[in-house]
């Protein structure tokens, strides 16, 4: 376990040990289904812990040309990507680090499939497709709501594939459970069935979340094998992103204050929701403090937790705590490595935690640390 005392704040530090047991889960699922299960930079794209990725899983999905170049040059191949629109000025970009490029619209995809003829078909073309049917309860995260601008309904798509589409893609899960894949599967094979006999690969997109304590992982491995009988000929593509940095690591904050308004009192830390912290307030979730009772106790000392932004929103609470909170106290943050340093912004020219990894010998390495010149060369 990590030595707290030894990681500076603010500090995001995952545990080499606790990202291994999760890519040796999900390399089982993996060798056990023939499945290829790859890792979604939009959830976890700390770079320099991919040589340890890699030697679990050699693949990732991009969303934008950076995270296309990111998957060529740290995970050593070419990303399965997929972008809501692309451009004249950046397609060719994608072209040169992708190996599949998934298109959102049939208009996306008849405008540059040209490009991937001319370029010689290096990359397999794939088409998404909104099965208008998810699990997902908060709007913000759930790609299927009315009105969404993903995918291709059946409607639109007439009785066979364009040519030059060798696959197809939905995304409709959110740190999901597989009986919410299962029901998923059944509309999607049920909408799609004439076209997945046509394809060649289904990507099945994100949201995956099997590395959970309560995650069911012999029904996904049941449930991925019967859709492999179904379709012998696909190829099963995989793109979870929380599920490789579930749990592996922490934020690491210090209180600088203290502060009571009404009888609240707030301790102010050294780190930011806003900031770092993005999903706590937009899912909205309540996030674990090691120590701390995630629920007010009666009698005990209770704080809400205040980012050091200047937005008025930036707290949550409340956590009650053995002892009081005092100037210096550490508060840390669980499972804090996936869906935060993607996330993070400098508002108020607030610096990015420091970045580091815990090594199964006990030794902290510190992978990044940000200054000045970091906010300065974003602002202009």
């Amino acid at each position: 376990m990590i030595e707290i005392h030894k990681v500076p704040s603010p500090c995001f530090v995952m545990e080499e040990e606790l990202l291994r047991k999760n890519l040796s889960l999900i390399k089982s699922v993996k060798d056990r289904t023939g499945v290829n299960i790859i890792l979604a930079f939009k959830a976890f794209a700390m770079w320099k812990s991919f040589p340890i990725i890699r030697e679990y899983i050699p693949y990732s999905t991009a969303s934008s040309v950076f995270e296309a170049q990111l998957a060529y040059e740290e995970m050593k191949s070419p990303a399965h990507t997929f972008s809501p629109a692309y451009t004249n000025e950046n397609f060719p970009t994608f072209l040169k680090y992708s190996n599949h490029i998934t298109f959102n619209s049939l208009t996306q995809f008849e405008r540059f499939y040209p490009q991937v003829e001319a370029d010689g078909n290096k990359v397999s073309c794939g088409i998404r497709i909104n099965p208008e049917y998810s699990e997902v309860e908060t709007d913000l995260y759930n790609p299927c709501a009315p009105g969404s601008r993903f995918g291709v309904t059946p409607e639109a798509l007439g009785n066979c594939l364009p040519e030059g589409v060798e696959g197809l893609h939905f995304h409709t899960l959110c740190e999901s459970s597989s009986y919410d894949l299962e029901k998923t599967l059944n509309v999607v094979t049920a909408k799609f069935d004439k076209w997945l006999k046509q394809a060649k690969w289904l990507n099945m997109g994100g949201g995956h979340l099997m590395t959970r304590d309560d995650y069911d992982v012999e029904h996904l491995v049941k449930l991925l094998l019967a859709l492999k009988e179904k379709y012998p000929h696909l190829e099963i593509i995989m793109e979870p992103g929380s599920a490789f940095a579930w749990q592996t690591g922490v934020l690491v904050s210090t209180v600088i204050d203290v502060v009571e308004n009404q009888g609240i009192k707030t301790a102010i830390l050294d780190v930011s929701f806003a900031c770092h912290m993005p999903d706590c307030l937009e899912m909205p979730y309540k996030p674990k403090i090691r120590g701390a009772y995630h629920d007010p106790v009666e009698g005990k000392p209770t704080y809400r937790m205040g980012g050091n932004s200047c937005l008025s929103g930036d707290f949550m609470g409340d956590w009650s705590f053995d002892e009081p909170l005092g100037i210096g106290d550490k508060i840390v943050f669980e499972d804090m490595i996936h869906y935060t340093i993607v996330k993070t912004t400098m508002f108020n020219g607030i610096s990015h935690p420091a970045l580091a990894l815990w090594h199964q010998d006990n030794k902290l390495e510190i992978y990044k640390e940000f200054d000045y010149t970091d906010y300065k060369n974003r602002m202009s």
